[in-house]
């Protein structure tokens, strides 16, 4: 063994500890050595179509294992390829390790071809963007490993210069710095106040969100909800924390009109509320200051402080869900709630605003495909009016098993995170809704798909429009104008690309192009064709 490593061998073994082992993108000139030290430490580079997408992936592994995801662009046009999922990854906490090359900074001097200002174009979409140095390389390694984990987790960029990622420089062994372990609330007048607000609570409900999903708090979550009698609503990114056939949950909230009708009212009528790691970022506007902490007790527990000012509290405990929640119900005698009835009634009247029972349309479309794909299916979906529905209609039954875009609600999301959470989770199922022209922003993925052997479904719910945002122009009455495009044979685009591809326009085709899906040896793309304003009343 050499006294002497390349300084990109130094990072890629900082991110090989950490556990990665995939890195997603294009690579330029600029990133060659990044991406041969990657190799070398056995992180194997997965070569996408688009950078955008390759962030989705990267996503998705990170979803499935844990480790970061790590998106690999060249400068300039790669890098900015790149930029949506990074600030995608940075509404919805994902730890995403974003690498891109630069010119040195000698040569910036008067070399002007394709050279931008990475660090001004990453820092408002990032929890922070460095340069990889030599001296310091092993530093700047943990250092961005651990500001992108440690929460709330996000993206971190790291420029890379050519010469300094093939410069030799000693090996460096520094200690990775080992995240902090979540925090239990210190005994005082707050936690004696929020346990008495529990013990003496009729009517409690818990809202749980990223924070909770990110700490892994579902088992403690359940216990809670289950000793205490509290009904569990969650935002969409945490559906599953309490599997969602549990008497108690109540499913995912703040973006469908029809289910914040049944939820909101809820969480106002309760004299206490538990905010669980509940992150607002995905919440749209009518869960501003949804409830009142001058009439209810509202106890927020948050890995950081509310800067946010969506709601605010009775009482603030900037600790760990799992801990505090035990904390809160130590030695508290549960009494009656009106948790299971309020619960079921709840749930009988979400049941009854999204039926499952239609002849055919998107809500027939999502019960089908929950009824034939096997219960651990691997779900992604794709931001439009089918997400509203599909959110709700779709029954997690663990955390993490529907992937989609919540904060930032980018389109283009749902094949790449298939076909990242596919790559981590080969045995898995997986399957991907999208909108026709979700599906028309990335449908060059289906060649990755291809050259990996990967055999995800795509399920495209085809209406030749771009529904979520034609129905608000109805709403508003104002005149039909670019939402309409035209009928593509997208079947025949999947069978382009090397898979399968199947036509459908009711649920028996439905059922047996997902049972040949299934049993298939490639992907395969299934067109679900429904009427214009199918979604008219429906989310």
């Amino acid at each position: 063994m050499t006294d002497t490593v390349r300084t990109a061998d130094c990072l890629a073994r900082r991110l090989y500890d950490a556990g990665c082992r995939h890195a997603f993108g294009m690579p330029g000139g600029e990133v060659l050595t990044l991406v041969d030290a990657l190799e070398k430490a056995g992180i194997e580079f997965v070569l996408v179509k688009h950078e955008n997408a390759a962030g989705f992936m990267a996503e998705a592994v990170w979803q499935r294992t844990g480790a970061p995801g790590i998106l690999v662009a060249t400068l300039g046009p790669g890098a900015l390829n790149g930029i949506n999922s990074v600030a995608n990854a940075h509404q919805d906490r994902v730890p995403l390790v974003v690498l891109t090359g630069c010119v040195d900074a000698d040569e910036a001097q008067s070399y002007t071809h394709q050279v931008l200002d990475h660090d001004r174009v990453f820092r408002p979409i990032t929890k922070a963007t460095m340069r990889l140095t030599p001296g310091a390389a092993a530093i700047i390694a943990d250092k961005a490993v651990t500001m992108a984990m440690e929460p709330r987790p996000g993206p971190v960029h790291l420029d890379v210069p050519i010469a300094v990622a093939a410069a030799e420089i000693p090996r460096q062994h520094t200690q990775a710095r080992r995240l902090a372990p979540p925090a239990a609330p210190a005994p005082g007048p707050d936690l004696d106040r929020a346990r008495a607000a529990l013990a003496a609570a009729q009517r409690p409900v818990l809202l749980a969100g990223l924070d909770a999903v990110n700490e892994d708090a579902g088992p403690a979550l359940r216990a809670f909800a289950e000793r205490f009698g509290v009904p569990v609503v969650t935002t969409y990114r945490a559906k599953g924390l309490l599997e969602e056939t549990h008497p108690l949950a109540l499913g995912g909230a703040g973006l469908s009109p029809l289910a914040d009708r049944t939820l909101v009212p809820l969480v106002q009528r309760a004299d206490l509320v538990i905010a669980a790691g509940y992150d607002p970022i995905e919440m749209r506007p009518g869960w501003r200051d949804v409830w009142d902490p001058a009439r209810q007790m509202v106890i927020d527990i948050a890995p950081v402080p509310n800067h946010h000012y969506m709601h605010q509290s009775t009482l603030t405990f900037q600790t760990g869900v799992a801990e505090t929640l035990a904390a809160l119900g130590d030695g508290i005698a549960p009494r009656a709630t009106w948790g299971h009835e309020a619960a079921a009634e709840a749930r009988a009247t979400l049941s009854a605003a999204f039926p499952a029972d239609a002849e055919w349309g998107p809500g027939a479309i999502v019960d089908t495909c929950r009824a034939v794909l096997p219960r651990d299916t691997l779900a992604t979906v794709d931001s439009g009016a089918h997400r509203i529905l599909l959110s709700q209609m779709w029954t997690c039954h663990e955390p993490r098993s529907l992937m989609q875009s919540s904060g930032l609600c980018t389109m283009g999301c749902a094949i790449p995170l298939a076909l990242g959470a596919q790559i981590a989770s080969p045995d898995r199922p997986v399957v991907a809704f999208t909108g026709d022209a979700g599906f028309l922003m990335i449908a060059g993925e289906l060649a990755t798909a291809h050259e990996r052997g990967l055999r995800p479904i795509i399920v495209v719910f085809v209406d030749a429009s771009l529904a979520l945002i034609e129905l608000k122009q109805r709403q508003r009455q104002l005149p039909n104008t670019g939402v309409d495009f035209g009928q593509h044979d997208f079947a025949a685009i999947g069978r382009a690309f090397g898979g399968h591809g199947a036509t459908v326009r009711d649920r028996d085709g439905l059922r047996r192009a997902l049972t040949d899906a299934l049993a298939a040896d490639r992907f395969t793309v299934i067109a679900a064709q429904i009427d214009r304003g199918a979604y008219d009343g429906k989310i």
